[in-house]
């Protein structure tokens, strides 16, 4: 009698932890790695010396356990056009003074709400999250951006944006960067666009109140 209590004791405190385990799984919210590429121009325009300018290069983003701070950095190459005799910018002309640029956020609170990030066309569902922060790194090809004040001084939005979570769809697709302060005057204040390289389509709840 004594052995068939105990199995029976053991069947339901088996089936208590199988029906447990994945909800402290979601409350352990484990860290998540995104990658992605960013491919764009600058518009020409008279406050952005050298302009347009042409940018490539790759991102990463950690976002941390618990889900509440992340780390993103990116690793970008930009070139100019030649002119013209007229003095006109000559798409045929490509790869005037090109030049690398280094850029991180460090532990950067992550803000579940779309808020100022830009929109698409055709349109991202604009439910993801984003960062918001005084970048911890700008560089120029390796050295203090000559844009940049000493310690850096320019921020950075970088939203996370894709489709619906629903069959044929990529969640988290998209990214746009804009900066703000001295950065404008090299980059521009547009959003500068790329591509999520590896989506965790099936890892984050898109709103804060789900949880």
């Amino acid at each position: 009698m004594k052995h068939k209590i105990l199995t029976s004791a053991l069947c339901v405190l088996t089936l208590l932890l199988l029906v447990s385990a994945p909800h402290g799984f979601a409350q352990e919210r484990r860290p998540l790695h995104f990658t992605g590429l960013i491919n764009d121009y600058s518009p020409l325009n008279a406050t952005v010396k050298g302009s347009p300018w042409e940018m490539h290069g790759q991102w990463t983003m950690d976002v941390h356990r618990g889900w509440e701070t992340a780390d993103f950095s990116a690793d970008m190459t930009m070139s100019g056009y030649g002119k013209t005799s007229m003095g006109a910018v000559d798409p045929t002309q490509p790869l005037v003074n090109p030049h690398t640029h280094h850029i991180e956020l460090k532990n950067t609170k992550i803000i579940w709400d779309m808020s100022g990030c830009p929109a698409y066309m055709p349109p991202a569902t604009m439910m993801g999250f984003q960062l918001n922060d005084t970048v911890s790194l700008l560089t120029g090809n390796g050295s203090i951006a000559p844009f940049e004040t000493n310690p850096p001084s320019s921020t950075l939005q970088v939203c996370i944006t894709g489709g619906d979570d629903i069959r044929y769809s990529v969640v988290n697709s998209n990214i746009t960067m804009v900066f703000a302060g001295p950065a404008v005057m090299h980059f521009g204040a547009q959003a500068i666009h790329g591509v999520v390289r590896k989506p965790e389509a099936n890892e984050i709840e898109h709103q804060q109140g789900r949880w």
